[in-house]
Parts: structure tokens; sequence; C-alpha cells
């Protein structure tokens, strides 16, 4: 192992320094959102739960009030104590459609049921279901408060969000029927119980609606933190190797591992950006994960091949060939090329660690960081065999195991950047490592 100079010294104590830094920013933030709603607030406003009338298809005319819905179907929206969806950590959940004898439908279906709203000088709002497959509009006596996405006959689906609607004024004291229109994308892959609503709409007087409606976006931040915090510190690690770039080592493998870590930022950044923004739509969310992992899996390929004295032509021309083959795969549809693809791709790290094994200093680190990478990419391969759950729940809140490997991956690579670096030599002793 080549020793470590002063420089080094300090760029390590910057890098752990860092990551602690943003270690206690998730904790806190996690923390924060995975509390439960303040109980004063839940006392002041009602969980619309129960039974509710419900009708797959779709027609305008059921927003209506008048509306004869006593031949439609009956879903409870009561969900069990202590249950929660499966990816943030949302409380009240459901199970959608699919579960109450809709399995495998996609497309339109309404909620409906009558709402008393207290009488009194308050004015009421309705907090939207936060949780839904995949868009909706909500109407009270047919008429449309908003909703989230787009629905008519090209419909733009986003990630659902808390969301917020004001009654009209004159709706305290009165009886109304409130009505969901629900959407869920052909595109989206559905599970045993999804489809439509998996949590009931908030009836809650202002002020307790909007802190209400406050804590909801509290919760949802936390369930997406890690996707923005990980993401920066990706770019930061490109910094640092452009910063130290005409000083390393390694600069083959330094430019295709900031490519590739340009390529995971974007990947992972892309979860927050649909979880809390209307930019990108759940159709094309979906066309982005199913594609992205084919570009970020070849360019880390051609980075650690760049890692040992002398790359393999063959490993770059494998990794493009199985590249080729999981965007086959992604194009057709074919489960079987994409299989090739990552299970080939898989094999090529095999080959490039045994290769590194062999290639002299910091082989040790260089094969955990490489093994961190692999695992990251590689979760559903590696992990599900092993029996490893795919999403955990500290303080309420989903963190996916990918997240906790790239929170090791991370500041393992940021340690190899530096120990690449030949600070002190003279330019022309740097070349002769290249």
């Amino acid at each position: 192992m080549p020793p470590i100079d002063s420089t080094q010294r300090k760029l390590f104590i910057g890098i752990a320094a860092a990551t602690l830094l943003a270690l206690v920013i998730v904790i806190a933030d996690l923390a924060g959102g995975g509390r439960p709603d303040p109980p004063a607030l839940r006392a002041a406003a009602s969980l619309l739960d129960g039974s509710w009338r419900f009708h797959v298809g779709d027609d305008p005319r059921w927003a209506d009030a008048a509306t004869d819905d006593s031949d439609w179907e009956t879903v409870d929206m009561t969900a069990p104590p202590g249950s929660h969806d499966g990816d943030v950590g949302l409380p009240d959940y459901v199970g959608g459609w699919m579960a109450h004898g809709h399995p495998g439908y996609h497309g339109y279906a309404w909620y409906r049921r009558v709402v008393t709203v207290p009488a009194g000088h308050a004015s009421w709002d309705i907090l939207g279901p936060t949780l839904v497959e995949d868009g909706y509009e909500l109407y009270w006596n047919g008429r449309l408060l908003g909703g989230s996405g787009r629905l008519g006959p090209n419909p733009r689906v986003v990630g659902t969000r808390p969301l917020q609607f004001a009654l009209p004024p004159d709706a305290a004291g009165t009886r109304g029927v409130l009505a969901v229109r629900t959407y869920m994308d052909p595109s989206s892959a559905g599970s045993a119980d999804g489809g439509g609503m998996h949590t009931a709409p908030i009836l809650a007087p202002r002020p307790t609606s909007a802190a209400l409606h406050r804590v909801q976006w509290q919760r949802t931040i936390a369930g997406y933190i890690v996707e923005v915090v990980e993401p920066i510190a990706m770019l930061a690690l490109i910094g640092l190797a452009l910063a130290y770039w005409s000083r390393s080592i390694r600069k083959g493998f330094l430019a295709f591992a900031s490519i590739a870590l340009a390529l995971m930022a974007a990947r992972r950044l892309n979860n927050a950006i649909t979880a809390w923004t209307d930019l990108q739509s759940v159709a094309t969310y979906a066309w982005l994960a199913s594609v992205m992992w084919i570009p970020t899996v070849a360019t880390w390929t051609w980075a650690w091949n760049r890692w040992c004295p002398r790359p393999w032509r063959s490993i770059d021309v494998a990794a493009l060939t199985l590249a080729v083959a999981g965007i086959i795969g992604v194009a057709i549809h074919s489960t079987m090329w994409t299989s090739i693809s990552r299970l080939g791709s898989i094999a090529l790290f095999v080959v490039i660690g045994a290769h590194m094994v062999r290639s002299g200093p910091m082989r040790i680190l260089a094969l955990a960081t490489l093994a961190s990478v692999v695992v990251a990419l590689f979760g559903g391969e590696l992990l599900d065999t092993i029996g490893v759950s795919d999403i955990w729940f500290p303080f309420g809140i989903g963190v996916s195991r990918t997240q906790y490997v790239y929170a090791i991956a991370i500041p393992l690579l940021a340690f190899l950047i530096v120990r690449t670096l030949a600070i002190g030599r003279t330019s022309a002793q740097v070349k002769s490592r290249i």
C-alpha cells in the first residue's frame, strides 16, 4: 500500500467529516418525518375511512351528487392498526382494487361516499389521499376541487403527493358527496394489492388542515431525502476526481467512474423529482428506470477494467455487447434478454475482480469498493437470493437496501479516489505509473 501524505490525510478527514454530517442530516430528517401525526391534530380532523362505493370504468356523471350508486360495489377503506405502505411508510394503508376483486385491472375507477361537514364558522378542507395508483381527481357534489396529474382522453399521471383542497364556503353544516376519480396507467406494474386509493382522504377545519398538510409533507420529504443526499455526494465525488485529475495515477478509471456516478446520481435523484414534483410523468419515470441501468452498468464495467494496469479489450467489447442485449430486452419487453445482460455483467465484474487481485497496491480497498458498487447495481440478483429485505423502516420511514449500500460505496469511492493521487511526485513519475 502506498504511503499516505499530508494532503491525502487532510482529504480523508474531510471525507469522514462530510460523511458524518450527511448521516446526521438524514437521521434527523427520518426521525422527524417518521413521527406519527400529532394526536391533537388528528382529533380535530376526520379520516374518511370506512365504506366507500366503488365502480370500475369511467363516466363523468358519476361525480354528481344525484348519481344512483346503490348497485356499486362496497370497498372498506379502514386500515388495519399500524399499517403503512411498503415504500415510504405512509400510515393508514389499505389494499387497492386488485385486492378487492379486480386483479390485473388498469384504467379508470371511481370512489364515492357521503360526508357530513360539522356546523360552525370554520372553513373546511379535504386533504387528498397521499397514495393513489396513479392519478386522481376529487369532486364535491359534482364540482371539481382538484387532483393529481391530468385525467381525460390523454391522461398524464405523476407521483401522488400531499394535496389540500378547499371545500365551498357554504359546506359547513351540510352533507355532500365526495367522489374520487382514479386512474392507473397501463405502464404501471400491478401488485397483488395495487390500483386506486391506498389511503383515505381527511376532512379537517382550518388551520388544522394546514398543519396536517405540513406533517404529510414532512413525511413525504423524509421518504426521499436519501435520494437527494446521495446524488449530491456522488456529484461531489465527480468534483473530487476533477479537482485532482492531473495528480491521479488512474485517469482512465476516474474518467469512466465519473460518467457512471453522474448516471447513478441522475437515476437516484429521479425518484425524488417524481415524488415531490409534477415535472415528470409516471410513464416517463418507469421508462427511465428500465433504461438508465444499462449505460450505468456498462460504464462501471469500463471504469473497473481500467483500474487494472492493463485493461482487457475483450472486457470492453463484452460490456458493450451486454449493453446492447439490455437495450433489446427493454425494447421488446423480454426478461430473457434483460437477464442475459444483467447476469453477464455480474460475470464480467467477477472476472475484473479476479484480475484486480493480482493488480498490486490498493487491491483490498479497490475490491471492497468494487463489491459495494456491484451489490448496489445488482441487489435483486445478489441480495434477494439470501433473503435481504428490499426496504427497511428506521424511524418508520422506508430506506431501501440500495440506499444503505450506496452509503457504504460512496465513502469507499472517495477514499479510493484520494489513494490514486500521486501527490508530491513529478509529472514524469505520474505518467510512468499510468
